[in-house]
């Protein structure tokens, strides 16, 4: 049995492939880059772009906005949620009916026979978790602990996001209070050298630009990353657990059908699946 060729004739039929899919993430690309445009537009059609770089500004809300968050975490939690920030842009997602569809059509196999869960563990390896997941059926652990394996990983799995996003969010909020705190100083400094107007234009300019960079930095780049965290995690729960699902129904031997209710179950509402379909000729799988 070829899991991929069964898999592309359920996407014939209507479905999508689960085979996670990689790439640029257009909309979070897309997004930034038009709040870039616009606020680029608005820099230039006001005068010169040079009276918006301000090395001191940008050394206040930039340092300041790391050292706040490394001192709310720690310089782990920062490092790792940088690096989800980053894998949000170029990341790899599985569509929850096709990962449905899979399920059932390697609970289908593993029903006629058995052995077929090793042999198709080579097709798997492009998905860890569903690999791992497969691999603890074929050998043959109870369904007890195969669950409480699973469910363990998915719960730890997405702990981690969430704490990657709270960095982020946490973020978010200190850098619009560094650029505060950086108007502050610009405006200390302008009064203590109003008997100097050559060093006016100077503090002037830390003290409007930092506000600036702070509120770009906090809601036009780190919100909406915390958000796309969020979101990925959200994503990455619901195939796990339909791979959770799926490799606890094989092990227990159940009735494929009760194992396509159990996953609709969990899909939301748009994304559910009509696998097994009464009405077509000898109950033949069909995509919904």
């Amino acid at each position: 049995m070829s899991l991929t060729r069964d898999s592309a004739e359920s996407s014939r039929r209507g479905g999508r492939s689960a085979r996670p899919r990689g790439g640029v993430d257009m909309a979070t690309l897309v997004g930034l880059a038009a709040a870039a445009v616009v606020i680029f537009v608005a820099m230039a059609s006001g005068g010169s772009l040079r009276a918006f770089v301000d090395p001191p500004s940008l050394i206040i809300v930039l340092g300041g906005t790391l050292a706040v968050t490394t001192a709310s975490f720690s310089l782990s939690d920062v490092a790792i949620a940088w690096r989800d920030a980053g894998a949000v842009l170029i990341h790899r997602t599985s569509d929850p009916r096709g990962v449905a569809r899979q399920v059932l059509l390697l609970a289908e196999a593993a029903r006629r026979a058995p052995e077929t869960l090793r042999n198709v563990l080579p097709e798997l390896k492009h998905e860890s978790f569903l690999h791992r997941s497969v691999t603890l059926v074929a050998e043959g652990l109870p369904p007890d602990d195969i669950e409480r394996m699973l469910i363990g990983e998915v719960e730890a799995s997405g702990a981690g996001k969430v704490k990657s996003a709270g960095v982020l969010r946490r973020a978010s909020e200190v850098a619009p209070a560094m650029g505060l705190i950086g108007t502050l100083v610009g405006l200390v400094q302008m009064l203590g050298s109003l008997n100097d107007p050559s060093s006016i234009g100077p503090a002037m300019a830390l003290a409007l630009l930092t506000t600036f960079y702070g509120a770009v930095l906090g809601n036009v780049a780190l919100a909406p990353l915390a958000a796309k965290v969020e979101r990925t995690a959200e994503e990455d729960a619901l195939v796990k657990t339909l791979y959770t699902i799926g490799a606890v129904s094989i092990a227990r031997q159940e009735n494929p059908r009760r194992l396509e209710m159990l996953l609709n179950a969990v899909l939301p509402p748009g994304k559910r699946i009509q696998y097994f379909d009464r009405d077509s000729d000898r109950g033949s799988p069909r995509g919904a």
